[in-house]
């Protein structure tokens, strides 16, 4: 058996394909550090953001694939994430405040069950899309003394000051301002691109410079504040990220991900923070997923083309009833450091590779079950494979060679067909558990209470009974009854397939 491949990944701060070298070890095994924006629960996550959370997810897979040992984190936040953020400005409304003056946000008596309603429903969906949990998933409004705490110190050092309007951190303090995004160190022209983009809004006119973001909003009239040193307000969102990685993660850590859009100002922020707190290096690595497009589209809910996982998983009429591993499928086909162009034709194609992987299980535990004499003759060539698969992965997050490889596995199985033996059958199974732990596409990962037992589901019951009827029917010869009786199974949305073992069934693809 060859010997585990080196993970790579593009480095965003050096802008170079890297071997990722973990800085401590744990009895001699690589531990990776590993942060991730999480998203602002003001809303349901759309497709775009879980094609970040993804990205994440499979850097962390790929890791323990590797053997590693892994501390993962990805944060909830709850408050103090701006409209204006991309200005680096506190000038804007908080978007969960925004989130709760909305039409959708008039069901909600407060904040706090707005933030926790979507928190949930996050949850729930990460869980659809066979997502591994983390080790720690920290939430903005539970870290606010450290917060507070790291805003005192940065004062105290002189990387802040304060206003009557809020804390800014003082970009001129930080000479190393804009090494990740290559953005911020033109004050004048900066200034005027935020003028422009502004308008109308009311900036701080006490701010020194107009790269300076906000550290605390001071806002006694804010839905979520807390008391501090400066009056009563809340937390800017670049402090956060800053605080709850050090909290789980310790000053310097390996590697910190997120989508593009992070990259600059929130990541830039990150590290001018958390660098002038510490002195030392904040993340070695930087690791950023490309945009998505729906259609060849920017996504927009003005064009129709803006999708939450749970638009796509929903059962129908609320959603379209898509196998979530479908989904999940899709997402990862595309390299995340390209563009995406997610389509309802590459999400056909996803789910029927999903479909293929299920069927050859089904292959498995059968010939497992069976037990038929012989050796395990298959072993080398899906030996051969997966280290493709895992190899694929290591180069910077292959996944479509990664896929393309399973696909082989899958023809493989399926060319052997009826004439798998026990030994190859458990091979096979272990060969399935290797993708699944390195891609998530097999089979769910959660636990029966995340996912319902389903044997008692009475439209499966309901088609259960027209086949055995149509079987008898076609044992009668009424052929007539039994092409009627496939006609309402196709009504109905089943594709029936007639096997030498009898009839078997599936849900059509509904895309």
């Amino acid at each position: 058996m060859p010997s585990n491949p080196v993970l790579q990944l593009y480095n965003t701060l050096t802008k170079l394909v890297e071997p990722i070298t973990p800085a401590a070890f744990i009895q001699d095994t690589p531990h990776l550090r590993f942060y991730s924006c999480g998203p602002t629960v003001y809303s349901y996550a759309h497709i775009g953001n879980f094609r970040s959370f993804l990205t994440a997810d499979l850097i962390l897979r790929t890791a323990q694939a590797l053997g590693w040992k892994t501390t993962y984190v990805t944060n909830v936040t709850d408050v103090g994430h701006l409209t204006e953020d991309d200005l680096t400005d506190p000038s804007g409304e908080d978007r969960m405040v925004k989130a709760l003056q909305s039409k959708e946000g008039e069901r909600f008596a407060n904040i706090w069950d707005l933030a926790r309603y979507y928190t949930e429903v996050l949850l729930r969906d990460w869980d659809s899309l066979n997502l591994r949990e983390p080790d720690v998933r920290p939430r903005a409004t539970e870290h606010i003394r450290q917060q507070i705490e790291a805003v005192e110190q940065l004062l105290a050092n002189g990387h802040a000051y304060e206003t009557s309007q809020g804390i800014y951190f003082s970009v001129a303090s930080f000479p190393d301002y804009g090494k990740l995004s290559g953005r911020g160190h033109d004050a004048d022209a900066l200034e005027a691109g935020a003028a422009a983009a502004t308008r109308e809004v009311v900036t701080d006119s006490e701010k020194r410079d107009p790269r300076d973001f906000a550290l605390w909003k001071k806002d006694d009239a804010h839905l979520m504040q807390w008391y501090s040193p400066w009056g009563w307000g809340f937390p800017g969102w670049h402090i956060e990220c800053s605080v709850m990685a050090k909290a789980y993660l310790g000053e310097t850590i390996d590697l910190h991900a997120g989508g593009e859009d992070l990259i600059f100002p929130h990541h830039e922020c990150e590290i001018a923070q958390a660098e002038s707190l510490t002195g030392k290096p904040f993340a070695r690595y930087w690791a950023h997923t490309r945009f998505l497009q729906v259609e060849g589209e920017k996504m927009s809910k003005s064009k129709g083309n803006f999708y939450t996982v749970r638009d796509l998983i929903a059962p129908e009429p609320e959603g379209r009833g898509i196998d979530p591993l479908a989904v999940r499928m899709a997402l990862i086909s595309g390299q995340y450091r390209k563009p995406f162009n997610f389509t309802f034709d590459n999400l056909k194609a996803a789910a029927r590779h999903v479909q293929r992987l299920r069927e050859v299980s089904a292959l498995v535990a059968a010939a497992i079950e069976h037990d038929a004499p012989g050796d395990a003759f298959l072993a080398p060539r899906l030996d051969a494979l997966y280290a493709k698969a895992l190899a694929a992965m290591c180069d910077d997050l292959n996944t479509p060679d990664a896929i393309a490889a399973v696909l082989e596995g899958v023809k493989l199985l399926n060319g052997v067909g009826a004439n798998l033996n026990g030994a190859s059958a458990r091979r096979a199974q272990t060969w399935l558990d290797q993708v699944n732990a390195l891609l998530g596409v097999v089979a769910p990962e959660q636990s029966p209470s995340s996912h319902p037992d389903t044997t008692d589901d009475p439209f499966a019951e309901q088609v259960e009974a027209l086949l055995a009827e149509r079987a008898e029917a076609r044992k009668a010869k009424d052929f007539a009854r039994s092409d009627a009786i496939r006609d309402e199974l196709d009504a109905l949305g089943i594709e029936v397939m007639d096997t030498a073992e009898g009839a078997k069934w599936r849900r059509k693809l509904s895309i």
